[in-house]
């Protein structure tokens, strides 16, 4: 048995080096991440992902799942990546306020099918991320300040065990690997369909505005001053960007959950800012959620960092606004607190910290030292306003699951992933083993 067999063992596409159409099958969302897999197995259902890792285990191999390619490490050679964009199952039951998602849907799907019902899922940012990849990382978005991380709102898991066989993970069937799989990432199982719950979403206010650089420091005052008090319906996210061949400037993201004018009253402070040339705020559909921090939708070479910030205040943003963002396209600042620095019910657990720093450049090779270097000096001038510690779903390449959780919470992941997966069939972008 070779891995050549593959082709008789699926109904979906397998693709080996060599063949046309492999490398770009095998290429990540980050284009500065290479992948040197053994082959792509696109599975056409979830029988496709059970009869591929029975495959894999009688040859000794290690199967890696990326439904949108978003997340990747790099260290998969020699693996067999699964891509699921065919489990594209999306199944709302308004009246349970319940989801049910195959493994390849991304967020933009399943916003678009809860919105017409008043509902809404604890999506990110990007609506091109997988509903899946996100939710097992643990998730931060949004409604995280209200409802804390995505992965607590999962209610059952399709999965298929490292045995090959199919089976349906719940709180009161297997509540080991059902905490494992909500924010400890994909170790464990090979994952076709979540459960989600929905939230009420009958109506939002939020958008973007920008301004001119010589206004960071106001919109930086205005920041602190809003996220100071503000309720947990209300996420704020603050950018200094400096997009490519344009001028640097500074940008307010923000979403609450609730009518217009109580939003508007919310944020009454940017207005006295004054000088904007971009403010969409409005009634926000559902739908449009993605659209806010308009995030790249196509795959593009870049490196990202990400901080959890023990606080922010006066000095912390003195640091911040000290030296120009350049080499790096972005700085921002997430608002977190409320529900995510609450007891979490999963692997995710407690996100303490009340900010998160995200740091993005460039990949291109000529670009990638200049932003790596940049992106360490913003910590290291940040010192003990850092906290160390990074959320699992923002781990980049060169990191490692050691970096996201307590030494508690990973010795209890490391014990079921060896009581589940004790032949490593399964591999997550970022192993707890790794």
């Amino acid at each position: 048995m070779t891995i050549n067999d593959l082709r008789g063992v699926l109904k979906g596409r397998v693709l080996l080096p060599g063949d046309d159409g492999f490398e770009q099958a095998a290429t990540a969302w980050n284009l500065t991440v290479r992948q040197p897999v053994a082959a792509v197995a696109e599975a056409a259902d979830a029988d496709d992902v059970a009869a591929l890792v029975r495959h894999a285990r009688r040859m000794g191999m290690t199967v890696t799942a990326q439904p949108s390619g978003h997340g990747a490490s790099g260290d998969v050679e020699g693996m067999i990546l699964l891509r699921t964009g065919r489990l594209n199952e999306v199944e709302v039951r308004t009246q349970e306020r319940v989801v049910r998602v195959g493994a390849g849907v991304k967020w933009g799907q399943v916003l678009a099918a809860t919105g017409p019902r008043g509902l809404t899922g604890l999506s990110g940012s990007a609506p091109g991320v997988s509903v899946t990849g996100y939710t097992l990382g643990g998730g931060v978005g949004w409604f995280s300040r209200e409802y804390g991380l995505a992965s607590g709102s999962v209610r059952a898991i399709d999965i298929v065990d490292a045995d090959g066989e199919p089976g349906r993970v719940t709180a009161e069937s297997d509540p080991d690997l059902f905490w494992a799989l909500r924010g400890g990432g994909g170790d464990f199982a090979m994952v076709t369909a979540l459960e989600l719950g929905l939230y009420p979403a009958p109506a939002l206010y939020g958008g973007r505005m920008i301004w001119p650089e010589h206004r960071t420091r106001e919109v930086f005052d205005a920041f602190l001053e809003i996220t100071a008090e503000a309720p947990r319906e209300l996420s704020v996210w603050i950018n200094r960007l400096q997009p490519p061949g344009a001028p640097p400037m500074v940008t307010l993201d923000l979403v609450y959950r609730g009518e217009a004018a109580r939003g508007e009253d919310l944020l009454m402070r940017v207005d006295k800012i004054g000088g904007a040339v971009f403010d969409n705020r409005g009634v926000v559909p559902v739908a449009d959620l993605g659209r806010i921090a308009a995030e790249p939708t196509d795959p593009a070479p870049s490196i990202a960092r990400g901080e959890l910030l023990t606080g922010l205040d006066a000095d912390a943003v003195e640091l911040l606004l000290a030296k120009p963002v350049e080499p790096l396209i972005n700085l921002q600042i997430r608002h977190l607190g409320g529900a995510l620095a609450e007891p979490g019910s999963g692997a995710g657990g407690t996100v303490a910290e009340p900010y998160l720093l995200g740091l993005l450049g460039l990949g291109l090779p000529h670009a990638a030292d200049a932003t790596r270097t940049k992106q360490a000096e913003v910590v290291a001038d940040l010192g003990a306003y850092v906290s160390g510690r990074k959320p699992y779903t923002l781990l980049s390449p060169g990191e490692t699951a050691a970096d996201a959780f307590s030494e508690g919470t990973l010795a209890r992941l490391r014990e079921i992933k060896r009581a589940r997966d004790p032949h490593n069939v399964f591999r997550a972008n970022y192993p707890v083993l790794g």
